[in-house]
């Protein structure tokens, strides 16, 4: 491609960017009579192609020329809007900032980085058309939520990067970086899903409910479930299959972290652990429940994932699984972290699920990466199944327990005879 028809294209994905937010703008403003918009669909198209030819000029005569090409546009149309806005007593500054950021973007494209600027103009188009939905989830955001995403920029962007990344303790199989790490990538699934379900709410549907719900719990969507079905039988139908759905993601939920943490593990783990998801909903193929006025009020189950508290508990307990895994390991060999694997199952996966991770950059084969893995989720489908027995009822036992114990027995079943005895 020669220099000329380089630059030509530059101006025309900078004239194109300006026409996709003037298409956006435009229609917002479709009912205003001709004359009474500062800009349209052309001014905003020959603002992106302004925006492109100062670019190209600022490579010939140095970036002072961009710099003052901006302050000119920013002072005109400021002035502009100023004037129309005193004279309809309305104040808002989206159509201006987006003018002048269509001129930023048109320089941007024509100083070779196509990619960024386009997307970054589809961006721009997203928050533009979708004002009200922005609106509404705000509207619906409780303070208490706000702090929580706050938190999460916290001990993500704050606390994360100044962690130290080696390390520490007995064996040195205490890494900072890594452990905090981990407790950001759990903490932010969770947030997730405790969102998706706070946002839709319960009355999107079972699988909606079981989907997200289990992505931030599923022992307590499970718990929460059981009790309605106790309560109501007409429930037991759907709770059966939002339970099902639940502790199914929560087997998704496990590839999501290994995928994140640890892609090179995936391969081996996906297998047992696709089973287990699959025994726990296949039932839902035959499953048939009539509608139901009752909602599954999933959402108030659900505890906010990121108090501060709650994340250094979770680290605390993780630090804890992991000093015991390897101490375990190194006094009693493997047996002794298969045992640690069932026990800590019964209570939660995360913590062992996070430990074997850490473990398998050292010296844990997949073998046992996998082994003990499915042990620990097999462990902790058998305490679900349990608890849907016992507190749901027989009616609710009948139709889930039986599934999450099989699904259990599989995993581990499977993983022996492919994995142990290999």
């Amino acid at each position: 491609m020669t220099p000329e028809i380089e630059s030509l294209y530059y101006l025309l994905v900078a004239l194109a960017i300006g026409l996709m937010i003037g298409i956006e703008r435009g229609w917002q403003e479709r009912d205003s009579q001709e004359g009474q918009r500062i800009a349209g669909l052309r001014t905003y198209g020959l603002i992106g192609l302004l925006g492109g030819v100062f670019g190209l000029l600022a490579e010939k005569f140095g970036p002072l020329v961009l710099g003052l090409g901006f302050v000119a546009l920013s002072l005109v149309v400021g002035t502009i809007f100023v004037i129309k806005q005193r004279a309809e007593g309305e104040w808002g500054i989206t159509s201006l900032i987006a003018a002048l950021l269509v001129f930023v973007l048109g320089a941007l494209a024509t100083s070779g980085a196509v990619t960024q600027a386009s997307a970054a103009a589809v961006v721009t188009v997203l928050l533009l058309s979708y004002k009200p939905q922005l609106h509404g989830l705000l509207s619906q955001l409780r303070l208490d939520e706000l702090h929580a995403g706050i938190k999460l920029l916290l001990i993500s962007v704050v606390m994360l990067p100044v962690l130290p990344d080696q390390g520490y303790g007995p064996w040195e199989a205490l890494n900072p970086y890594r452990i905090w790490m981990m407790v950001v990538v759990i903490a932010t699934i969770s947030f997730v899903g405790y969102f998706a379900i706070r946002i839709g709410g319960a009355h999107r549907g079972i699988l909606f409910t079981g989907l997200f719900g289990g992505l931030a719990s599923s022992t307590a969507v499970t718990l929460h479930l059981s009790k309605l079905g106790k309560q109501n039988k007409e429930v037991v139908p759907v709770a059966s299959s939002g339970i099902l759905i639940a502790c199914g993601t929560a087997y998704v939920r496990i590839l999501i972290v290994v995928g994140v943490l640890s892609p090179s593990l995936l391969q081996n783990v996906w297998p047992p652990i696709v089973l287990m998801a699959v025994v726990t909903c296949l039932p839902l193929l035959v499953y048939r429940h009539t509608k139901t006025s009752t909602s599954l009020g999933t959402s108030s189950s659900l505890q906010n994932p990121l108090e501060l508290k709650t994340a250094l508990t979770f680290g605390a307990i993780l630090t804890a699984v992991m000093l015991l895994s390897v101490a375990l390991r190194k006094t009693y060999g493997d047996a002794g972290l298969m045992i640690l694997a069932a026990v800590s199952g019964m209570a939660d996966i995360d913590a062992m699920m996070l430990s074997l991770i850490k473990m398998s950059g050292d010296d844990l084969s997949a073998k046992l990466f996998v082994m003990a893995l499915v042990i620990t989720a097999g462990a902790n489908s058998l305490v679900k199944a349990m608890m849907s027995g016992m507190i749901g009822g027989r009616q609710l036992a009948v139709k889930t327990s039986m599934p999450l114990l099989l699904a259990g027995v599989a995993g581990v079943l499977t993983t022996w005879l492919g994995y142990w005895q290999a």
